[in-house]
């Protein structure tokens, strides 16, 4: 049952989106696909998109990294905002969501920049350290939260100093307070946010978030040193 609270946070989400975000018919295709082929309703909110396409614009970003594609919302924010010339890897589990993700790319005129790397994400993050990649300029965490500690400590391998880092779903409704959980997601946030606090060549923050998906939050790192 929804509450007069969550509705209100819905109401200003929708408020957000309709007078600063102002996304494109694009996304409403995105989403149009992804209800088709019965993908869940996980994706992140416009608002968030777009800060990721804003966090791409201030730190100059060229080169992305994203792992959990879905159906390509958050890779179409960040490919428009690395340019024609930057470019997206972006790694997903699912065969199907990544066939809706390449075709919401194509429709977005952004295929060209991003290349989607099929298979489970740590296996995908290894592979591309052995390729020995140039580093990327932002790295964006949205998979299954339980791999979210070792993702992190993978992708800091393909960075460099001034790299952004964000982790996204960290509050879980403030499921990460429960001292007690087993849930392998909610452990997994907290080892997660936990390497992010001790480790030495990172500087990190956590944010509270309301909205549309109810309460939750995102990470923020740079890294001060590779």
């Amino acid at each position: 049952m929804t509450t007069a609270n969550e509705q209100q946070w819905a109401a200003v989400d929708a408020y957000v989106e309709q007078t600063v975000v102002r996304q494109d018919e694009v996304f409403d295709r995105v989403r149009r696909r992804a209800d088709e082929a019965g993908m869940p309703r996980i994706e992140v909110s416009a608002a968030h998109g777009k800060m990721l396409a804003l966090l791409a614009e201030i730190s100059g970003a060229r080169r992305v990294l994203e792992v959990g594609t879905l159906a390509g919302f958050s890779t179409i924010w960040m490919a428009r905002a690395v340019g024609d010339q930057g470019q997206v890897i972006t790694c997903e589990y699912e065969p199907r969501h990544a066939e809706v993700a390449q075709a919401n790319l194509e429709d977005a005129g952004v295929a060209d920049r991003v290349q989607i790397r099929l298979g489970a994400a740590e296996d995908s993050l290894r592979q591309l350290i052995a390729e020995e990649p140039e580093p990327f300029d932002l790295v964006f965490l949205d998979a299954d939260k339980a791999g979210n500690a070792r993702y992190l400590q993978l992708a800091v391998q393909m960075a460099r100093p001034g790299t952004v880092i964000v982790g996204d779903n960290v509050v879980r409704g403030g499921q990460i307070l429960d001292a007690d959980s087993q849930d392998p997601d909610i452990r997994g946030i907290w080892d997660f946010l936990e390497a992010q606090g001790s480790s030495p060549v990172l500087e990190a923050t956590a944010v509270q978030t309301v909205g549309a998906k109810g309460w939750d939050g995102f990470s923020l790192a740079v890294v001060r040193s590779a």
